[in-house]
């Protein structure tokens, strides 16, 4: 059971850094950070298209990792 859940974190891990590498840059690196960072978190702007689906996948993911994180830290024991 150990391994198992061991594999299955790995793979959602290596998927995870791949959807977050694909997805495409919300602002221009630190200046657009400090200058316009908010017009875009604030802005009325929405994800369509591929961009959607990798938002989307990233969050299945990201609590996929957490939940076999806490798993196999409890299946260790």
């Amino acid at each position: 059971m150990h391994i198992l859940l061991i594999t299955l974190l790995v793979i959602v891990s290596i998927s995870l850094i791949t959807v977050v590498l694909l997805q495409s840059g919300k602002s221009a690196g630190l200046s657009g950070a400090i200058s316009g960072g908010a017009e875009q978190l604030f802005g009325k702007q929405k994800a369509r298209g591929l961009d959607l689906v990798l938002h989307r996948a990233t969050v299945v993911l990201s609590v996929l990792f957490f939940i076999l994180t806490i798993a196999v830290s409890y299946a260790g024991f």
